[in-house]
């Protein structure tokens, strides 16, 4: 990715103080900085798992209004509209850019049925995936009620974030299970 700030380690993000910390990872969670500030203060982190799980219980125990702005922050797939660097390089993995006029048009109908039943954007974390899987996750995840949902929209937020976080920071790593 061009433009991609440069990493930094677990250590320097244990001694930012709350303002730095913020600036550095207040752009994991899409347009939430409120998600960086509440997971401050259980700064040391002892590894980039811990790091983003306090993150994102942070998300998860915000107020549902609070978790229903999250959820709107994130940008529709394949727009045209601006969307953040982050999400920008994203898409463009997932070959978002390289619609032709058809998909791009199904797969705004599709975000706007979906929008119109859920009130937040379809958000499915790309990486690893084509644009076939992106348009066939949309076009079965349209038809699930509301609350199962908005836990797979958080769900998908944690994966993304993840992806996120791990190529922002070096440092130890939990063994996988």
């Amino acid at each position: 990715m061009t433009g991609q700030k440069e990493l930094l380690t677990l250590d320097e993000i244990n001694r930012m103080n709350k303002t730095e910390f913020v600036a550095a990872l207040g752009g994991i969670f899409e347009h939430s900085p409120w998600v960086a500030e509440g997971a401050y203060g259980q700064i040391p982190f002892h590894s980039v798992e811990q790091l983003h799980g306090a993150m994102l219980e942070t998300a998860r125990e915000a107020g549902e209004e609070q978790i229903a702005g999250l959820l709107r922050a994130h940008p529709d797939l394949a727009t045209r509209l601006k969307v953040t660097p982050l999400s920008a390089a994203e898409q463009q993995g997932a070959g978002l850019d390289r619609l032709t006029p058809e998909e791009f048009r199904q797969l705004t109908d599709l975000n706007a049925a979906y929008t119109e039943k859920f009130r937040f954007p379809f958000i499915l974390a790309v990486r690893g995936k084509n644009k076939d899987d992106i348009i066939a996750a949309i076009t079965e995840r349209v038809q699930r009620p509301h609350q199962e949902e908005w836990e797979q929209a958080l769900a998908e937020i944690g994966k993304i974030t993840f992806f996120r976080l791990n190529d922002l920071v070096t440092g130890p790593r939990e063994a996988s299970v």
